[in-house]
């Protein structure tokens, strides 16, 4: 069955681009329509009912953000477009969300349909859209980060993350109740993300919430003592950087 698509982007040429690329490399996908402002595109999703929106995220009219938030409800996936790899990003990311850098890399490209063709046939609800606008609209009060497990999407507020610990190319996240949280992705994804938020990456395979700190302890070469009670080493060479960010605590 064809997964029916809508493409909203302000620039012709990069609609034309991506059915093209559509076209080509994904032949189950069905572009019912497509819109180059905020306004046009409200009404062709209301007219088509799309699996699946491609959506600019910077327009001259407005946010692709904007467009979400105007909607009454999303019952579809999105695929974010961008030209620039820092605005509304790190929203997307805290709501694990997918989104594609112009010009597009047709390799990340297919795999980002993919995902999104999986969640539609799986009927799942898309809590990751919800999650996203929440963060747009409250900003870094409470903001809620989206855990991708093997079975579900878990979201989490960040000043409940005591910890995150590397299992490989997973992720290991320990809350303050005690609670573990296996993560399909990487420290370093979670590192750059977090980073913003007093998370500091002590050693190769650990992250700690700097408030989550209870003493820093000498043995060992450093070991950081948390909140939890449980230790985390500190490694040589960040030896340096955590003892500056735990002066700016009073540590």
């Amino acid at each position: 069955m064809k997964i029916k698509a809508v493409i909203i982007d302000d620039e012709a040429n990069n609609i034309e681009n991506l059915q093209l690329i559509i076209a080509k490399h994904c032949p189950d996908l069905l572009i019912a329509a497509t819109a180059e402002n905020i306004s046009d595109g409200i009404k062709i999703i209301a007219e088509h009912q799309p699996d699946l929106l491609f959506l600019d995220i910077q327009m001259q009219q407005g946010s692709g953000f904007d467009l979400l938030t105007a909607l009454p409800e999303i019952k579809f996936e999105v695929i974010f477009i961008t030209a620039y790899d820092k605005y509304g990003i790190q929203a997307i990311k805290f709501s694990a969300l997918d989104y594609l850098l112009k010009p597009i890399n047709i390799i990340e490209f297919k795999a980002a349909v993919s995902k999104a063709e999986s969640r539609i046939n799986e009927k799942k609800q898309n809590l990751n859209i919800e999650n996203l606008l929440t963060y747009m609209k409250y900003g870094n009060r409470e903001p809620k980060i989206a855990l991708p497990t093997l079975k579900e999407t878990v979201y989490v507020k960040i000043t409940d993350v005591v910890r995150c610990e590397a299992e490989n190319n997973y992720t290991t996240f320990h809350l303050n109740s005690g609670e573990q949280v296996l993560v399909c992705k990487t420290l370093k994804e979670f590192a750059d993300l977090l980073k913003p938020h007093d998370f500091i990456r002590t050693h190769q395979s650990h992250l700690v919430n700097l408030h989550c700190i209870k003493s820093h302890l000498k043995e060992d070469g450093g070991t950081l003592l948390l909140e939890n009670l449980q230790k985390v080493p500190i490694s040589r060479q960040n030896r340096e950087m955590v003892k500056l960010r735990l002066a700016d605590l009073g540590y």
